[in-house]
């Protein structure tokens, strides 16, 4: 009987042994299972972080909106992104961190319900989750589309079809407004979500419902300029508009963490990268300054001396002490929220809407509000925000809507550059600076993001197609819905 047990107990030392063995080659930091709700948290986040980034391999966006220019190497200001590889990075970003990202989560959120048991409620949620998935989804293709023109997107996202065809952008966008729709119906705010695992709106669906509502008029009023789909514009905006945001208490922010790698980009970029490549634009500077502009104590620093602001000319080098620098309450402070979607971001589309007759609401209004909000968000006070708009310089002109809107819309946009570039796309305010050496192949502006040099290489035939059907793969090739 001794023997028997001696031998069991050998069994079970080897048997823990192996087990333990074979535990050492867990990697833990990097598991192979993920749940679908930690997956679209990072989605969320990695589609933050793209937008927000001032490093110039991932984003130039701050700077072509010039709101920034750089002050030692001056390229990317010039519109010269090809020595980085810049569209490269972004397009693997959108495609492989955030849409593939949120393409396995719904995968994994939709196979949950085999596991028993599975109650109405959690059908209820699991519904909500992926709806705010698909949202989320058309929000990066939005933007893709908006930066590219054609882009791989029927057949993307596929391992087994590496050589994906190019859609026609006009296609793509039209139904990115029909699957919005969609989710918007199958969201229910009487249930449940993703709770904490979401990072902008910590599973409130009737949030989510707003936001949904809000990215309809985005993307409607983004083809307000497409006469062949008037009626499509018209339709969304007139049903999206009484479901959107209510108030700034709404908007989609997303909330970084004070500690590393969790931290605002912009913090990374100024703070950590002990580096001090940017001051103002002129640009930015001298129209605010003219004025009055409330916002632009809190926009950029004093550091040349009380209410004394000085842009470096853009595109030229600009020597960091001798300009004015990006306020240090947003350099210098780790979390410092990033704004997705805002209340005041919808009342200009909404304003724009009234003023090209889509909506019968009072335009002015709509960009009264849009102002105010903008103003009171970023620190100042409803007095202040009603002095500015009583200035003629800055009041609503009914019969040059397009600058009014356009110029305070960008002003508004301030480090949300991609949001920036494409205003000043869509309506051509403020007037740009040009800089002194642009790229080869740019006029005096870029209109889009030229395509990745290894579509050309990999993909060369999918490629070549989208190059043409769009006029040219060009950064000066303006896109169908371009002013």
């Amino acid at each position: 009987m001794k023997n028997i047990l001696f031998i069991l107990l050998g069994f079970l030392a080897v048997s823990c042994s192996k087990q333990s063995l074979a535990d050492l080659n867990k990697d833990v930091k990097n598991p192979s299972d993920v749940p679908g709700n930690t997956l679209f948290s990072n989605a969320e986040k990695n589609l933050s972080d793209q937008d927000v980034s001032l490093n110039v391999n991932h984003n130039d966006f701050d700077l072509w909106s010039q709101y920034l220019t750089e002050t030692t190497y001056t390229d990317e200001a010039n519109y010269n992104i090809f020595t980085r590889n810049v569209p490269d990075y972004a397009w693997t970003t959108y495609y492989r961190d955030i849409l593939e990202n949120l393409q396995r989560a719904d995968s994994l959120i939709r196979s949950e319900n085999t596991t028993p048991p599975v109650t109405d409620a959690f059908l209820a949620a699991q519904k909500n989750r992926l709806a705010i998935i698909d949202i989320l989804a058309c929000y990066a293709w939005d933007q893709m589309e908006t930066t590219w023109g054609n882009i791989p997107y029927s057949e993307a996202l596929n391992i087994q079809n590496v050589l994906p065809k190019y859609d026609d952008a006009l296609t793509i966008h039209k139904d990115l407004i029909s699957r919005v729709t969609t989710d918007i119906a199958a969201l229910d705010p009487s249930n449940a979500s993703f709770g904490d695992a979401d990072l902008i709106y910590s599973g409130d669906v009737s949030l989510w419902k707003e936001f949904g509502n809000g990215l309809l008029i985005k993307m409607a009023i983004e083809i307000a300029n497409v006469s062949s789909e008037s009626t499509l514009v018209k339709t969304t905006i007139q049903n999206a508009m009484a479901g959107t945001f209510a108030s700034s208490n709404d908007d989609a922010i997303f909330d970084y963490l004070s500690s590393t790698p969790n931290t605002n980009p912009l913090y990374v970029d100024l703070v950590l990268s002990g580096r001090s490549d940017y001051v103002a634009a002129n640009t930015i500077i001298n129209k605010m300054d003219s004025l009055n502009d409330p916002r632009l104590s809190f926009y950029f620093d004093q550091n040349l001396g009380t209410n004394t602001y000085l842009g470096g000319t853009y595109g030229n080098s600009s020597a960091f002490p001798n300009y004015t620098h990006i306020n240090t309450a947003i350099s210098n402070t780790p979390s410092f929220p990033h704004a997705m979607m805002t209340y005041s971001e919808i009342q200009f589309y909404l304003a724009e809407a009234a003023a090209r007759g889509i909506i019968s609401g009072d335009a002015s209004t709509y960009f009264n509000d849009a102002v105010t909000a903008s103003i009171v968000s970023w620190g100042g006070t409803t007095a202040q925000a009603a002095t500015y708009l009583a200035q003629p310089t800055v009041a609503y002109n009914a019969s040059n809507w397009a600058e009014s809107i356009g110029t305070q819309a960008w002003i508004s946009f301030y480090l949300r550059g991609y949001l920036g570039w494409t205003e000043w796309r869509r309506l051509g305010y403020p007037a740009m600076n040009e800089p002194p050496h642009p790229a080869t192949g740019v006029v005096t502006f870029p209109y889009r993001y030229p395509y990745p040099s290894g579509e050309q290489t990999l993909n060369p035939d999918n490629y070549t197609s989208a190059a043409k059907a769009i006029g040219g793969d060009l950064m000066s090739t303006k896109l169908y819905w371009e002013k």
